[in-house]
């Protein structure tokens, strides 16, 4: 298994790089940071759980 954050953006987030990232590679762990910034990001860890109820949350529409 990778220690190192495998990085990736949504399709959705076409050509543009004003998006944030997710790495999900890590044990237990869900990476969050933003794009235009790479590897000088702040990077917010959540528990997988925690991050799958936030993406239902914005795709049903509920914030």
């Amino acid at each position: 298994m990778s220690t190192t954050p495998e990085w990736r953006k949504s399709s959705r987030s076409g050509q543009g790089n004003n998006c944030v990232e997710v790495a999900t590679n890590q044990p237990g762990t869900a990476l969050v940071r933003d794009s235009k910034l790479g590897e000088a990001s702040p990077i917010l860890s959540t528990t997988p759980q925690s991050f799958a109820a936030f993406i239902d949350a914005v795709k049903s529409d509920r914030f």
